[in-house]
């Protein structure tokens, strides 16, 4: 889940990561890791549009990320979440 193979010269097929493919690369790192108090706004806003939200916050649930936007969630929506589901 997640993958897409891009053609590269000479038709070899590479796999894409979903990483790759997160519209975060291709923002502002520093929206998803705002200050303490900061606004998450405009993170959540880019993981809105973003095919590969929930490869993302898999992740961040599975390597229990402590700090940024990761999915769509900050990290104390991600605890409450890991708490729900237990």
């Amino acid at each position: 889940m997640g993958e897409v193979f891009l053609p590269l010269l000479g038709g070899v097929e590479r796999e894409m990561t979903w990483q790759e493919q997160a519209l975060c690369a291709q923002t502002d790192p520093e929206a998803f890791f705002p200050e303490k108090g900061g606004s998450t706004r405009e993170a959540k806003k880019v993981c809105l549009g973003c095919t590969v939200r929930n490869d993302c916050l898999e992740y961040a649930l599975g390597h229990d990320e402590r700090f940024g936007i990761w999915g769509g969630m900050s990290e104390r929506e991600r605890r409450r979440l890991k708490k729900r589901a237990v």
